[in-house]
């Protein structure tokens, strides 16, 4: 029986010592790789695509709006 309190008592403390913050430090940043210029390469592209979706977006409501006699949407 007396193993067991034991137990019983030392499983909370064993949470709170496992489960409390550490003294660590900030993460480090990531090493630069030798796919760093291809992800930005990669970044690039799909901020342009979006730029060009936008784009069309926008003219598909124009000519959507000019198809039904409305005015033009503000852009």
């Amino acid at each position: 029986m007396d193993m067991i309190k034991m137990g019983i008592l030392a499983l909370p403390l064993a949470l709170s010592i496992g489960c409390s913050s550490s003294q660590e430090s900030a993460p480090k940043p990531p090493q630069p790789t030798v796919f760093d210029p291809l992800t930005r390469q990669e970044q690039r592209a799909r901020d342009v695509q979006n730029t060009i979706d936008q784009g069309a977006l926008r003219a598909r409501r124009a000519v959507d709006a000019q198809e039904r006699g409305d005015a033009p949407p503000n852009p």
